[in-house]
């Protein structure tokens, strides 16, 4: 169960664990979390393994989770060891429309109480949580900024974002000497594939290394979901939420890839879970992967995925299960493409460390690897 093999998240110094401890699930306030007795068993179990990645949010069981991590990490004497990542976005007083989103006002309005519930003086990884569709990149990056400068945060990034949107806040920062973005908070697993088209090249290319959440497709890669006449059942949140727009993973074609990582997880003798995890862990751009439990021993098996390497013969029969189909323009940027701009001559990238330099990501990491 050792976390401690570390890499740097994206183009930074900051040396995070493979696998990070989520803790939406702090908390019952929600009606299907963690119970504090539980979440303090899951925060000292994921320490004791060597973790130092901890991602939380304001949002999260209404600020219980903020408030539970702050007593843990008080408790334990563990604030210069953990890396701590909270976010903000989601308004926290209803009629108030500035008490929300991502300007400047709110962002400010937002850290405070962060660090208050934190008990801390500063978040090591502050990001925006989710985009609002209005606030413009460049006031976000400045305001960013100044909480850096401020000593109120370490490191900044961004969560659920169009890639368009990460990469002119990016290329400002760098434009106008400002606090550059590390990371890039994304949903990603075997079902949801869909970030490999734009948002992984971009990361290795702008140095934001990415953070995966919901690696097991909300529980349905987990195996405790099977199909249904009405879609899906199984003991668990997605069985609930089922239908809700955005959430709906019970579909034929995701039934199918459920079929083929049991399939491959019998064959390897490891639970569907770890397989599913260790698969996002070991993709390209990856820097760490968000774990989540209500239960220790869910942990316990989930901080287990990085001990084993998939085959490659049976990881081909996941990639297969799971390729997103290619939209316009990628599938325009085949074989036949190439060969008409190259002449029929094979040109391939430059290999690794050509340039003096260039940021190379660690292979299946979203960083250097920190021996």
């Amino acid at each position: 169960m050792s976390l401690d093999t570390y890499y740097t998240l994206g183009r930074s110094g900051l040396r995070v664990s493979r696998l990070a401890l989520g803790t939406m699930t702090f908390g019952d306030n929600w009606g299907w979390g963690a119970a504090e007795d539980t979440a303090r068993a899951m925060f000292d179990r994921y320490l004791e393994a060597g973790g130092n990645f901890i991602d939380t949010a304001d949002l999260y069981t209404d600020g219980a989770s903020e408030e539970l991590l702050g007593r843990f990490i008080a408790d334990s004497a563990s604030r210069d060891r953990v890396v701590l990542s909270t976010k903000f976005s989601y308004n926290a007083q209803p009629g108030n429309p500035n008490a929300g989103g991502n300007g400047r006002k709110n962002i400010l309005r937002a850290v405070e109480g962060s660090l208050r519930r934190l008990r801390t003086d500063y978040i090591d990884l502050y990001l925006l949580h989710t985009w609002d569709r209005l606030t413009p990149a460049e006031e976000v990056v400045r305001t960013l900024d100044d909480l850096v400068r401020a000593g109120k945060i370490r490191y900044a990034g961004l969560s659920d974002v169009p890639a368009w949107y990460a990469s002119r806040a990016q290329t400002w920062a760098e434009a106008h000497a400002l606090t550059p973005l590390v990371n890039l908070q994304l949903e990603y697993s075997l079902v949801e594939r869909h970030i490999e088209h734009e948002f992984v090249p971009m990361a290795g290319e702008l140095g934001m290394g990415i953070t995966a959440w919901s690696p097991l497709g909300m529980g349905l890669l987990s195996g405790k979901y099977k199909p249904s006449a009405t879609g899906g059942a199984g003991d668990g949140r997605l069985a609930k939420i089922a239908g809700t727009p955005g959430f709906d993973r019970f579909t034929e074609r995701n039934w199918a890839i459920v079929a083929e990582l049991e399939a491959v997880a019998t064959a390897m003798g490891r639970p569907m879970a770890q397989v599913a995890l260790n698969w996002v862990a070991t993709q390209p751009g990856i820097a760490s992967v968000i774990v989540g439990a209500t239960r220790l021993a869910q942990l316990d098996d989930n901080l287990t995925a990085l001990a084993f390497e998939i085959p490659a013969g049976l990881r081909a029969r996941l990639d297969a299960a799971s390729a997103p189909e290619a939209s316009f323009p990628y599938w325009f940027f085949g074989d036949v493409q190439q060969s008409r701009l190259h002449g029929g001559v094979a040109v391939g990238n430059k290999p690794a460390g050509y340039a003096p330099g260039v940021f190379v990501p660690a292979q299946g990491a979203g960083g250097f690897k920190a021996d």
